[in-house]
């Protein structure tokens, strides 16, 4: 059963979920932190002990690209022992009552790719929190709440962005959707569509990358290189990969056309109004892990009031790429997993 065409899902059965339970128990018996570079690197063994359908469900996902995300449905959560949902990321990094549901997220998005985090977010943890922060209900970032997260590609400015964004729920009460848009969903013309596989626009980093970084390590060398690309970007295309199924790389909020290019401003115009169009609301509830291809779809997030009582949206974020070599540039070593 499929929740929308660009939306496959898998419902863990009873027995699977055992299964599950028992690769969890081993991974939690090293002591390791889940966020942490080590944990990861060692994923690779215990991959094999998830449930047989469910690995070949991940790796369809993943080989053969037949939707823009996928949801993995029905693992428990025990609202009680994960305790409430915390004021600040910095504070939910410390709690280890989630620890399971992080075990989780980090061995199935391992799947799909090399799990890797950014210095510039979170100190670098491999495993983030989305979650309201208060003061910052206006932000676009998952930690705003009043509101809408505008639809984007995660991470869209940088060339090593991810191959896939995860989102587990451990506690959404109020069903807060995110939002999602599939590339092959949207109707433009041939003529704007060759227009968007030009480099003929620019997209900015966003402010978290900039904020964030700005607040923990304002002499960082990678401040220096993303303020230098939002100061100097380069020219990129929207549409790229097969003329006939696209790719595509996109964030409105954050992007602009050449100057004085009016057809390449039509063109954008034209593929977010049939992006706008193709908007469907997904709802992450506790135990739902969905992964969205990064590269056949946009997300977001509703606007929705935040109460700040400890029974807020909270959920837990893996970014993964199926290439860690290609950011080789960017990392202190060949196994090293933080994109500085």
């Amino acid at each position: 059963m499929s929740l929308h065409p660009s939306v496959l899902t898998y419902d863990l059965s009873a027995a699977e979920i055992t299964e599950v339970e028992a690769v969890l128990a081993q991974l939690l018996a090293t002591g390791q932190d889940p966020a942490e570079p080590a944990f990861s690197d060692e994923l690779w063994r215990f991959l094999p002990g998830l449930p047989a359908e469910l690995r070949a469900f991940l790796q369809r996902f993943r080989s053969e690209e037949p939707a823009a995300a996928c949801m993995v449905r029905g693992l428990p959560v025990d609202d009680r022992r994960v305790g409430p949902t915390p004021l600040h990321w910095q504070d939910a990094a410390t709690i280890t009552t989630a620890r399971r549901e992080e075990a989780y997220l980090a061995l199935l998005t391992a799947a799909l790719g090399d799990v890797f985090g950014w210095s510039t977010l979170q100190q670098g943890r491999l495993i983030q929190n989305v979650l309201p922060i208060p003061g910052e209900e206006g932000q676009q970032s998952g930690h705003g709440s009043d509101v809408l997260l505008e639809w984007h590609t995660e991470d869209g400015f940088h060339p090593y962005r991810c191959d896939y964004l995860a989102l587990f729920g451990v506690r959404n009460l109020d069903d807060v959707p995110t939002t999602l848009a599939s590339v092959r969903e949207v109707e433009i013309s041939d003529e704007h569509r060759a227009v968007l596989r030009q480099q003929r626009y620019f997209i900015l980093p966003d402010d978290e990358h900039l904020r964030q970084l700005r607040e923990i390590d304002p002499d960082a060398e990678s401040l220096r290189q993303l303020q230098l690309m939002r100061d100097e970007p380069e020219p990129v295309a929207v549409l790229f990969g097969a003329p006939e199924d696209p790719y595509l790389r996109i964030d409105p909020f954050f992007m602009s056309h050449l100057p004085g290019d009016e057809e390449g401003r039509a063109a954008l115009a034209a593929l977010v109004a049939a992006l706008d169009a193709a908007q469907q609301d997904v709802v992450v509830e506790a135990g739902s892990l969905l992964f969205v291809d990064n590269y056949r779809a946009v997300h977001g997030r509703r606007p929705f009031q935040s109460r700040y009582d400890g029974t807020d949206r909270w959920l837990k974020k893996t970014v993964s790429t199926r290439d860690l070599r290609k950011s080789r540039d960017l990392r202190t070593s060949s196994t090293a997993r933080i994109f500085a």
